[in-house]
């Protein structure tokens, strides 16, 4: 027989416990369909949550919106979100978890109303090419906002909108770009985006990482290097209507943190962009991740627009989203208790 210490003993009960108050069990959790999009031109689109999204959310809080990388697993990331839960030790009566699913024609769940991207394009912001056709995956993300704000959270307090990898692309790009944050924080509901490791960020400017400045960089060099999405030229029409400065300005003024793992500096990495557009940015993404802290600096002297992030180098993750997101102090700075919403 094996004897069982009260400590332990303790803990383990209230592992079970937590486990048992979860609104879904998340060991065979299977995707919901919810319809989002303007009155008259909604579609459905696939989520994994934490709760029955059919029930009215009352004692709702906080929203974590965890999207996936470029496998579209969004399963997988759902357990990470989970796990992040766990860790910061959050309500999970308060907390609802979603973990959208871009999805392809080939998918099970897809339907044809549903709308569907080719490959990677996703992750560009670029718009659904079969099924429901022309949405961006920037619309998307404003399209789950509003579900949020349309009657069924009246306690909502936080929306948390979270990307690694390529969901990180997505995520920083959706977080210069979209015209939604404002008037979410106007309606009382704080907005907070988390950019992890991803492949390159959206630039603001001609200027590049150059020695330990930044300089302008030759289009012979590099033909298009300052195209969306590296840059603002070309930009998509869901991002048109403002120029880089007027971006900066805003974006600077948003709550983003930036993660990234000390040992994700393989410039080889399967599947780390290696366009001429995103090498200027650097050889790896810890160098990526990096440079663009710094530039955010060059710019808020350049563009007199004051910017504070959070930063965390996650020791000993490569990259990983399980090993950025079940750390420990990851989870402390991203849900510190002076921060959480009221439960």
């Amino acid at each position: 027989m094996i004897a069982i210490r009260r400590p332990l003993l303790i803990s383990l009960l209230l592992t079970a416990l937590w486990g048992a108050l979860l609104p879904v069990a998340h060991a065979d959790v299977t995707p919901q369909i919810i319809r989002i999009g303007a009155a008259g031109q909604q579609y459905p689109f696939p989520v994994y949550a934490n709760m029955d999204l059919t029930q009215a959310g009352a004692g709702v809080r906080r929203v974590i919106i965890l999207e996936h990388g470029v496998k579209r697993d969004a399963d997988h990331y759902f357990e990470i979100g989970m796990q992040l839960m766990r860790k910061a030790d959050l309500a999970p009566s308060a907390t609802l978890l979603l973990a959208p699913k871009f999805a392809i024609a080939a998918d099970a769940l897809a339907q044809y109303d549903m709308p569907l991207w080719t490959g990677s394009s996703w992750m560009q912001g670029k718009e659904s090419s079969q099924g429901r056709t022309g949405i961006t995956s920037f619309q998307v993300l404003d399209d789950i906002a509003g579900y949020l704000r349309a009657g069924g959270f009246p306690g909502l307090q936080e929306i948390v909108f979270i990307g690694h990898s390529a969901g990180a692309q997505l995520m920083q790009r959706y977080a210069v770009l979209n015209n939604l944050d404002e008037t979410v924080r106007s309606a009382g509901i704080n907005v907070r985006y988390v950019i992890s490791s991803p492949s390159s960020y959206l630039y603001l400017d001609g200027d590049r990482p150059d020695g330990a400045g930044f300089a302008m960089v030759g289009n012979i060099l590099c033909p298009g290097y300052n195209n969306y999405r590296y840059g603002v030229e070309e930009m998509p029409a869901y991002g048109q209507g403002h120029d880089g400065k007027q971006l900066f300005r805003r974006y600077a003024a948003r709550n983003v943190a930036y993660l990234v793992g000390l040992r994700d500096n393989n410039p080889n990495h399967r599947w780390l962009d290696n366009a001429c557009g995103a090498r200027l940015q650097g050889s790896n993404r810890l160098e990526r991740h990096r440079n663009y802290l710094r530039y955010e600096q060059f710019l808020a002297q350049k563009w007199d627009a004051p910017v504070t992030r959070t930063d965390i180098e996650v020791k000993g993750a490569g990259h990983d989203a399980s090993g950025i997101f079940e750390s420990d102090a990851v989870a402390a700075a991203l849900f510190p208790a002076r921060q959480n919403v009221k439960q």
